[in-house]
Parts: structure tokens; C-alpha cells; sequence
């Protein structure tokens, strides 16, 4: 059975590749070589492998080549991109910086203009009390003088009928002979009395008229009052609100954060103290309640300002920058903060008032500073070419704390820059964007 198949194999070969001779010859012999159908084959087979290996490798190689020089482009094309993008990013960084410093100047002065505002309300509403105690004491004096006059007026009368009574007895009704000085005397009494009484009259309607021109003062005071109220409402609304909707964005809950601010205070520019102007016992006015509505939107906007202070709001790379990592897995791990690329010695600055915990070399970190602040937040800079602060030192917002690098385990001169709430990291962006249209 194999001896059949092997015969029809052989002739099917020899078909294709008939067994042929190469002869080779010398000076002196002739030789050949027989080349069977089998040996062709195999000589056919490597040689059609080796060409169709060169076909595709050259294929390869020249797609490669193809390949390779779109990459390029595309890569300088997503590089020039990404140089277009990070200079949008600059310029738009640019401009709100720009547009934060022209609204904490709008906020400074809406605070001194409030100042004013409150200053000239209260000069207000003391000057109004006074004129409320002087017409008070205005209208007793009238009504003494009302009685003086009703008590000159009965004596008058009196006299008269004295006078009318003397009168009619006649001469020789007279006891003691005197009645001619009597009456001297009675009329003298009488014009004394038609003189003061002609007196409280005159100061009786110059009483009332003065106090008509305070109670037209008064009503005048009362509007201008208003006036500033609702400029002082409207201020306090456009001041307050900014604030509260930043430290929503950041997170945090205004009411809790501003119960925190009271208990620690220590003193900064308030709380306010309700006015209260009354000293017997009565119910408040209205403006009294209003003006202590308005002081306690003051003394929320002082503790919004303190707690704004104590926590991280602001940027620690205030020169030109670009971010170049954010918050979130990378390579597969957690990168905890924000990365900030800058020329090798930019200054970094501390974002909020604190107290240095680390000032030092820590592992990967290379050289870096915590700072821990108020409700429980704790700031980190890391990869630091020169640290500038030391451990136990306070620090205010905008303080210079150290330089960047590129020290520990980095890629670059860059700032690494975490915020951790209880120990927790949390994104950095959360912060900085939420006071992006504050600070």
C-alpha cells in the first residue's frame, strides 16, 4: 500500500519537476549532479518561503516607516494642540486672576462704604433719639406754661372782680381811706398779668412751631434712614452671598463652619453688638429691629472673612503656571493632589493662615511642608527645592513658604500640592475653583 502511494506521488512530482542532471566538468573529468523530483521540491518550497518572508518584511518595514511619520505628525499636531489649549488656560487663568483682584477691591470698598453707611446711621438714629427727648421736653415745657397761663388767667379774673367790687361800694365804703392806691395796685396787677400772659402765649406758639420744624426733621431723618437701610441691605446681600455659595461649592456647611468661627474666636474685627437704644423697658422700633438684622448680616459677612482666612481658598503658585496632573488615579494610583509646573525656584506661598507641622525631607515627598489650619484641614507642598519656614511657625495666607523643585520621587520641577480634610484627601481644584470668582 505505501509502495503504491510512494509510486504516485513520485509520478505526480515528476510531473512538475522532472529529475533533472547538472553536469560539472573539469580539465580532466565530467561530472553531473541528479536533481530528483523531491529535492526541487524542497529546493522550490525554501526558496518561495524566503521570497514571500522578504515581501512581507518589506511590507512591514515600509508601512512602519509609514506608520511612524503619521505619529509624528499627529503627535506634533496634538503637541501644538495641547501648547494652544495651556495658553487658552493661562490667558483665562490671567483674566480671572485679574477679575478676583478687581472684586476683593469691589469687597473692600463695599466694606468701607458699610462702615460709613453704619457710622452715619447710628450719628442718625442717636441725633433722632435726641430730638424725640427734646420734643418730649418741649411739650412739658408747654404744658407748664399752658398751666402757668390758665393760673394767670384765673388771678386776672380775680382781680378784676377785686376791682369790680371796690368799685361799686364807693367812697365812703371804704375801710381805711386807701382805695386810690388799691386801685393803683390792682391795675399794676392786672397789666403784670395781661404782660405774662401775652408772654407764655408768645412762648407757647413759638413752642409749637418748633416742634412742627423737628417733627418735619424727624420725618426727613426717618427717610434718609431708609435710605441707608436699604443700601445696607443690598450691600450685605451682594456681599454675603458670594461667600456662602463659595463655601457650598468647597463643601462645607456655612452654618456648622460659622458656629466653629464663633467658638474659636479670638477677637478680629467683631462680632457686633445689637443696638439697643432704649432705657425703659419698651418693645424695640422697627428700625432698631432692622438695623440689628442688617448688624447681624455684618457680623455673618466678619466671620464668613475669618473663616475665608483660615482655609485653603487661595492659590499656592501665584506667578504663571500650568497644571500638569490633577486629582484622581494615575498609572493605576492615586495621585492625591494637584500638580503645578513652573520655572525651578518659584516661590510657593502658603493658601490659607496656619501652623507649620513638617518642614523637612519625608520619602517621596522629597522636601516638604504640611501646614495644619482650622476645621480640621491640613495643606501639603511637596517636591520643594528650598524650604523657607520651620515647624511650629505661624503663617498667614500669601506667605512665602518655600521654592519649587524637583526633590523626592518626581519627574520634573513641578509642586505637589494636596489638601486633607480629617486626614482625608480631598481634590484641590474643589477649593480654588469655589473662590474663583471671590478672591
Amino acid at each position: 500500500m505505501r509502495t503504491r502511494i510512494a509510486i504516485k506521488l513520485h509520478a505526480l512530482l515528476e510531473r512538475f519537476f522532472p529529475e533533472r542532471r547538472v553536469f560539472l566538468r573539469s580539465d580532466t573529468d565530467t561530472r553531473f549532479v541528479r536533481l530528483r523530483p523531491g529535492a526541487q521540491l524542497v529546493a522550490f518550497t525554501g526558496v518561495s518561503l524566503f521570497v514571500a518572508w522578504s515581501i512581507v518584511a518589506t511590507a512591514i518595514v515600509l508601512m512602519d516607516s509609514i506608520g511612524s511619520g503619521n505619529f509624528r505628525e499627529q503627535a506634533k499636531r496634538d503637541q501644538r494642540t495641547y501648547e494652544m489649549r495651556l495658553n487658552e488656560i493661562s490667558q483665562e487663568r490671567d483674566a480671572r486672576a485679574r477679575e478676583a483682584v478687581k472684586a476683593q477691591e469691589r469687597f473692600n470698598t463695599a466694606l468701607k462704604q458699610i462702615s460709613r453707611m453704619q457710622t452715619a446711621l447710628l450719628t442718625s438714629e442717636t441725633r433722632r433719639r435726641e430730638m424725640e427727648t427734646g420734643i418730649e421736653v418741649i411739650q412739658k415745657t408747654l404744658r407748664r406754661t399752658m398751666a402757668e397761663r390758665d393760673t394767670a388767667r384765673a388771678r386776672a379774673d380775680t382781680l378784676r372782680a377785686k376791682l369790680a367790687d371796690s368799685g361799686n361800694r364807693g367812697p365812703g365804703m371804704a375801710d381805711d381811706g386807701n382805695g386810690t392806691d388799691t386801685l393803683e395796685f390792682l391795675t399794676a396787677a392786672l397789666s403784670d398779668t395781661a404782660g405774662e400772659r401775652d408772654r407764655i402765649n408768645a412762648n407757647a406758639r413759638a413752642a409749637l412751631r418748633r416742634a412742627e420744624e423737628m417733627e418735619h426733621e424727624i420725618k426727613l431723618m426717618q427717610d434718609q434712614n431708609d435710605q441707608i437701610f436699604a443700601q445696607l441691605e443690598d450691600a450685605m446681600s451682594i456681599s454675603v452671598a458670594p461667600l456662602d455659595k463659595m463655601f457650598r461649592a468647597a463643601g462645607l456647611n456655612p452654618e456648622t463652619l460659622l458656629d466653629r468661627v464663633r467658638e474659636g474666636y479670638s477677637g478680629q474685627g467683631g462680632p457686633l453688638t445689637p443696638l439697643s437704644f432704649s432705657t425703659r423697658g419698651e418693645a424695640p422700633s422697627a428700625d432698631t429691629l432692622r438695623a440689628n438684622l442688617i448688624l447681624d448680616q455684618m457680623d455673618r459677612l466678619n466671620l464668613y472673612r475669618i473663616a475665608a482666612q483660615k482655609a485653603p481658598f487661595s492659590k499656592p503658585v501665584l506667578q504663571s503656571f500650568r497644571y500638569t496632573s490633577g486629582f484622581g488615579r494615575r498609572w493605576g494610583r492615586m495621585h492625591n493632589g494637584a500638580d503645578f509646573a513652573a520655572p525651578h525656584g518659584t516661590p510657593i506661598h502658603a493658601t490659607a493662615d496656619g501652623v507649620v507641622i513638617h518642614a523637612g525631607w519625608l520619602s517621596g515627598y522629597g522636601r516638604l511642608v504640611k501646614i495644619r489650619h482650622d476645621f480640621g484641614v491640613e495643606t501639603r507642598y511637596a517636591h520643594m527645592s528650598r524650604v523657607r519656614v520651620k515647624e511650629g511657625q505661624r503663617v498667614s495666607r500669601g506667605d512665602r513658604i518655600g521654592d519649587m523643585g524637583n526633590t523626592g520621587r518626581s519627574t520634573g520641577t513641578h509642586l505637589h500640592y494636596e489638601i486633607r480634610v480629617d486626614g482625608k484627601p480631598i481634590n484641590p481644584m474643589t477649593y480654588i475653583k469655589a473662590a474663583r470668582d471671590v478672591f
